[in-house]
């Protein structure tokens, strides 16, 4: 990847993750360790590898995405926002009582979002089924299934990927967020789902690895997922920090996964990363 077009991608991260904590920091609430750990995935998702129209949301061609770790939806809405699905000013709404931005994804009021979300473990049978939709349909689009690694400890997920394959198609990519932690602490002291690759492979996915906060090595691991298409289902174990970007967070010191921010640790978090970005960026004053 060329130097210019990673520096573009990293500050399009750190603005991403500054909308996320504006809008977390005005509704105290909303999950902020498992939504920055996510964002340079979508970034370079959202920016790289769709097939999208944000100025035609429901365009028939398109890839779909589904946010399977639907508790990290404000990365998801910051991402939408920024790539041009809807105004950014909706952001500053997030879980107002009939605002179009709720505390799950809503796929009828919010434009961009393909798959509705609550439950963990639904994603990978949700793609399942959007990718034969759109079969049906004659369409050749991917379907993208953005998975927690706590959520796989879900037996759901495994039946479902145990179905893909059989479904004849390489058109869906599952992307796992590796931060390490759920709800209740670190994912490997719950119910350790390790070893992952051995699991997918099993299950005939193909598997790469990558370093969920790095372009260079997500470009690598998109490139075999989708060279990969023909022979099957692929997956991207990211490996990722919850949090990242903001220390409170990284450090575990925020308490509750998603305890709310206030206003005193949403100035600090925009200060750490106004710094990063040598206070270039937008600077709302909410």
């Amino acid at each position: 990847m060329k130097t210019a077009e990673r520096r573009e991608l990293e500050g399009l991260a750190l603005e991403v993750r500054k909308d996320i904590v504006r809008m977390t920091g005005v509704a105290r609430s909303g999950n902020i360790g498992s939504s920055l750990s996510l964002v340079d995935i979508l970034v370079y998702l959202y920016w790289k590898v769709l097939r999208i129209r944000p100025e035609e949301p429901h365009w028939p061609a398109r890839d779909r995405v589904v946010l399977s770790k639907s508790h990290a939806c404000p990365a998801l809405y910051a991402v939408l926002a920024n790539r041009g699905f809807f105004d950014r000013s909706e952001l500053w709404n997030f879980r107002r009582l009939g605002a179009m931005l709720q505390g799950h994804p809503e796929m009828v009021r919010t434009p961009g979002v393909d798959a509705p979300g609550g439950s963990v473990g639904m994603g990978i049978g949700i793609a399942n089924g959007l990718m034969l939709a759109s079969g049906f349909d004659g369409l050749d689009s991917r379907v993208f299934c953005i998975l927690g690694d706590g959520e796989l400890q879900e037996g759901s997920i495994w039946e479902s990927a145990m179905k893909t394959p059989d479904l004849g198609s390489g058109k869906i990519i599952a992307l796992v967020d590796m931060n390490g932690m759920q709800m209740n602490g670190p994912v490997k002291d719950i119910r350790n789902i390790e070893p992952l690759r051995e699991k997918f492979e099993s299950f005939r996915w193909t598997v790469a690895e990558a370093d969920g906060h790095d372009f260079d090595d997500l470009e690598g691991a998109f490139a075999l997922a989708l060279k990969r298409a023909d022979e099957g289902p692929s997956v991207i174990l990211a490996r990722t920090v919850p949090g990242k970007g903001f220390s409170l967070a990284e450090k575990g010191l925020l308490g509750y996964p998603s305890s709310p921010m206030n206003r005193e640790r949403m100035e600090q978090a925009l200060r750490e990363m106004e710094s990063a970005t040598g206070g270039t960026g937008k600077g709302e004053d909410l």
